[in-house]
């Protein structure tokens, strides 16, 4: 995985592609064994991936976003959800200039709440953006993989993302995976009070249950069910 894009603007120019692929991460904390910048790297494999497949425009990533909720921890940086309104449709609004039209926005951070407001409001005269994975996009993955932990258990630093790295970043994993495992089912004021509320060591989901294999198949299923928002892209043009 590379960690930024390395086209000229002579290859975009050839490429001609329709649609951009902008992956969004985050920085902000993911138990003791996965790094901060964790969203990110899943957003980019995931990126690299759908537009290496489709022959797309990858951007380089937007890094730090809305983690408000993992405050009490060391090391989260958040902005506010109207700078990242503001990065998303200056960007957008940047490459509609330079001639692409639609844009595909994949998101590795689950509480980047607004950026479905963001592509609600910019798909008000036809379809022109779309919010990758939807989460029955995560769910079909799930399944494909062979997760043990549905979405709901498996919330942050848990299988999905612990396998997720171990397939396209092993390096970055450090010790107690296995042992960290934390499951917190009622969360239904987590906005009010924060993940700290629910979790001591910032993990609620089963990273022991994580593995290449399972990182694999859940991109290869993203890779799959990418093609439907393409599609609805391509085909309002």
């Amino acid at each position: 995985m590379n960690p930024l894009p390395t086209t000229t603007s002579d290859e975009e120019k050839w490429r001609a592609a329709r649609v951009a692929v902008l992956p969004v991460g985050s920085f902000e904390q993911h138990g003791a064994y996965l790094p901060l910048a964790t969203d990110t790297v899943v957003a980019c494999a995931i990126a690299e991936r759908i537009a290496a497949a489709y022959d797309l425009f990858l951007l380089p990533p937007v890094t730090i976003s809305c983690s408000h909720e993992h405050s009490a921890w060391p090391g989260t940086v958040s902005i506010s959800h109207t700078t990242l309104t503001a990065v998303i449709t200056d960007v957008f609004a940047s490459l509609r200039r330079s001639g692409i039209s639609r844009l595909a926005v994949v998101n590795g951070h689950g509480g980047n709440y607004v950026l479905s407001n963001i592509v609600q409001e910019a798909n008000v005269a036809e379809p022109v953006m779309t919010l990758f994975p939807a989460r029955e996009d995560w769910s079909a993955a799930r399944r494909v993989a062979s997760l043990t932990s549905d979405g709901h258990a498996d919330m942050h630093a848990g299988e999905l993302e612990v396998s997720l790295l171990r397939h396209v970043a092993p390096e970055l994993l450090r010790e107690g995976v296995e042992t960290s495992d934390h499951l917190a089912g009622n969360r239904k004021l987590l906005l009010v009070n924060g993940m700290a509320a629910y979790t001591r060591t910032g993990v609620i989901g089963m990273p022991s249950a994580g593995t290449a294999e399972k990182g694999r198949m859940v991109l290869d299923s993203l890779v799959s069910t990418f093609k439907e928002h393409l599609s609805a892209l391509i085909a309002a043009r």
